[in-house]
């Protein structure tokens, strides 16, 4: 395994149940990480929930990290981003199906996204309903497609236009 020193001892630890190896990567990608989880969801402690079962997931499956396929943030933020999509799944049920099979990719005026401070942002997105705030995220800051989203809410292609059209028209 080549990398990253601190990466590979703090790796090499979690795999090893080292519980300060475990705090240590926990601190180290605890910023970062808390911000993602509070794109995703309505509140903090909402965002710590996402957080806290997305590093179990990480000390679960740590030992099948490859450095080879990408950086070990990148491997957690997955994971993370992956326990959000779960996390809205399963205290929501609220996936519409509407669609819009047909028509013109909805698009975001990036110019005002631009604009508005991080925080204003994120306070406006999280007012968003929880699917339509998802596919926002996903879409518009994470770069997915809206097959790609599709796939990992359970929606159609369609649905996912529909809850990025809603989206740009609520933070119009």
């Amino acid at each position: 395994m080549s990398g990253n020193p601190v990466d590979i001892e703090m790796i090499n630890g979690c795999i090893n149940n080292d519980r300060r190896a475990q705090e240590k990567l926990y601190k180290h990608f605890y910023g970062s990480m808390t911000t993602l989880c509070l794109r995703y969801t309505r509140n903090e402690e909402d965002a710590i929930e996402v957080l806290h079962n997305g590093f179990l997931k990480v000390f679960k499956n740590i030992a099948t990290y490859n450095n080879s396929k990408g950086s070990l943030y990148t491997w957690i933020r997955t994971i993370i981003v992956h326990t959000a999509i779960d996390f809205i799944r399963q205290r929501e049920k609220f996936f519409t199906k509407t669609s819009l099979e047909s028509g013109p990719e909805p698009s975001i005026n990036t110019d005002a996204l631009h604009r508005l401070s991080a925080l204003e942002l994120l306070k406006l997105v999280q007012r968003l309903p929880s699917a339509t705030q998802a596919v926002f995220n996903l879409y518009v800051i994470d770069g997915y497609t809206h097959r790609e989203i599709g796939k990992m809410l359970g929606i159609s292609e369609g649905t996912s236009k529909w809850h990025l059209c809603e989206a740009r028209k609520t933070l119009k």
